[in-house]
């Protein structure tokens, strides 16, 4: 995460149409936090304390609050417009989660606020002995063969998806140029497995492991 990141999510358009293309770009978005939730080794009538770091629209947020029904969030975002559209979703879920504004790259600054944590969700911080860390993310493949050709599964599986409803996504060519322009206004660049699972196993987190793959839904 960068400052400019930040600030491209801090967009009123860009924010306003997020979770409609999360849809058509991820479909397995749905899939990937189920899988994410049912790793966790807590039971259901567990009251968890958990960070969302990046809430964003809350989509995550809603799903772990449903499924753990006595547990408390913290939302962290950097954009407050994510923070009101994350508002706007939970509702009735809204009295369970403290939303705080704020880059999670100085988590420092959130110690006294979280308190004791055992889930943290998309980044790793405060966790207690034997919380958990879960990840619901993008990775690339090691062969840039292998990655030219999940690509083009990736473009051709968004434009079916859309079927002529949205012009960014008509062809081919102008979602390709649609998510070259996103990777780099936004500077979302993801990692390899080997190397996504690196950086949490020197982050100190321990039995770091890859739960679900899945390229089925591109």
């Amino acid at each position: 995460m960068t400052e400019r990141s930040i600030a491209a999510y801090d967009v009123s358009q860009r924010v306003k149409t997020y979770d409609v293309d999360m849809d058509l770009m991820h479909p397995n978005r749905s899939k990937m936090v189920h899988v994410a939730l049912e790793v966790l080794p807590f039971p259901k009538t567990a009251a968890l304390r958990a960070i969302d770091l990046g809430i964003g629209t809350g989509y995550f947020t809603e799903r772990f609050l449903n499924n753990f029904p006595n547990s408390h969030v913290l939302g962290i975002d950097g954009a407050q417009s994510m923070i009101e559209l994350a508002k706007a979703r939970l509702t009735t879920l809204r009295s369970r989660v403290e939303f705080v504004v704020g880059d999670f790259r100085q988590m420092q600054e959130f110690a006294p606020v979280a308190g004791s944590i055992d889930v943290v969700f998309s980044a790793y911080a405060l966790l207690v002995p034997g919380g958990w860390f879960v990840n619901a993310d993008l990775i690339v493949a090691n062969s840039p063969e292998l990655e030219i050709r999940l690509q083009e599964l990736r473009v051709s599986g968004i434009v079916e998806r859309a079927r002529d409803s949205d012009d960014r996504f008509a062809d081919l060519a102008s979602t390709r140029r649609f998510l070259a322009d996103l990777e780099k206004n936004e500077r979302d660049q993801p990692l390899t497995l080997a190397e996504d699972l690196e950086v949490l196993g020197s982050s100190g987190l321990k039995n770091v492991s890859a739960f679900w793959l899945d390229t089925a839904s591109w």
